[in-house]
């Protein structure tokens, strides 16, 4: 197939040549159009290869300082590490990078090196305690199992509040934790304070205290939660239906076209719903298993969903017929 188009031109404005003789024409001079997913001969234009991978960088540039600007080698820059991820590592292992041990010399010279390294990385007290503080967002991100983007969320919200001074009289605990928890309502991940504290060292009663004083003292507004945000994940805990699910969200709706969500344990709210619409639609749950997803009480369950029932006039079927 013999194409008489113009020259391709890469994306990023590079002509990547490629080791493949023309049949046409002979020439071993070739471009790869990575608009078109092609290898095509500079010299007749025959197209030589289809479906090419693109092999340049992620990001377009469209002037030489943007290019400039966005180019980079190695990872990104990320804010869950205190020295953002530029600092050089030293692997431990005795080994040079064809495989081969090193001598007792050069593992000397290795062992000063590595000991350097740490010391330049972690230079004084904050770099420490920021250091400490984002190893404990990991470690509680990762059992709460939220995505990387609310993780430099937490990281960035925590540095703010250590360029504030905010950290100063509570501890680094609390304030990582409220940092978390602050993350989650901005990226509307749905994470209860509860879920907060299971995996966190400090009580429930220090998380809000110290997210009602970096909200206050950051100027940070985040609107409520939706009860709604809940429902997937504590209706697939419990291996409801789709139906359930969507029985659930109106229920959740309808309460909040009454007003009655608000001043609410979101929380409560979305757990009530889930056992009312479980009742409705033949899938009966105890309100012990419907309390142990949510992390919270039996009261808890059976309060919110008599409210939200009686409230809505909904009729459900008889509490003592199933049990608590």
């Amino acid at each position: 197939m013999t194409s008489l188009l113009p020259l391709p031109v890469h994306p990023h404005g590079e002509k990547m040549k490629a080791e493949t003789k023309c049949p046409n024409c002979g020439d071993n001079v070739t471009i790869r159009d990575y608009k078109q997913s092609t290898v095509v001969c500079e010299n007749c234009g025959q197209i030589l290869k289809e479906e090419i991978k693109d092999r340049g960088p992620e990001w377009r540039a469209f002037d030489q300082k943007e290019e400039q600007n966005k180019s980079r080698g190695g990872p990104p820059v990320t804010e869950t590490i205190h020295d953002k991820g530029l600092a050089t590592l030293i692997d431990f292992k005795n080994y040079d990078s064809k495989g081969g041990k090193l001598s007792s010399e050069r593992r000397q010279v290795a062992y000063r090196l590595r000991k350097w390294n740490k010391r330049a990385r972690i230079s004084n007290s904050a770099e420490r305690n920021l250091a400490f503080s984002l190893s404990e967002l990991e470690r509680m991100a990762s059992q709460l199992g939220v995505p990387r983007s609310v993780r430099e969320i937490a990281s960035k919200i925590y540095r703010e509040a250590v360029d504030e001074d905010l950290i100063q009289g509570r501890s680094m605990e609390e304030m990582i934790s409220a940092a978390l928890y602050t993350a989650c309502r901005r990226a509307e991940i749905p994470r209860s304070l509860n879920e907060i504290a299971e995996v966190s060292r400090v009580p429930l009663k220090k998380i809000v205290s110290g997210y009602r004083f970096m909200c206050r003292q950051l100027d940070i507004h985040l609107p409520p939660v939706d009860p709604a945000m809940f429902v997937s994940r504590f209706a697939s805990k419990l291996n409801l239906s789709g139906e359930t699910k969507v029985m659930a969200r109106q229920i959740i709706r309808k309460a909040r076209e009454e007003n009655l969500t608000s001043g609410k344990n979101p929380t409560g709210i979305a757990i009530g719903a889930i056992y009312i619409a479980s009742l409705k639609c033949g899938e009966r749950r105890t309100q012990e298993e419907v309390s142990k997803v949510a992390g919270v009480t039996s009261v808890t369950v059976r309060n919110s969903y008599k409210n939200i029932a009686e409230e809505l006039n909904l009729t459900v079927l008889k509490e003592e017929k199933y049990g608590s």
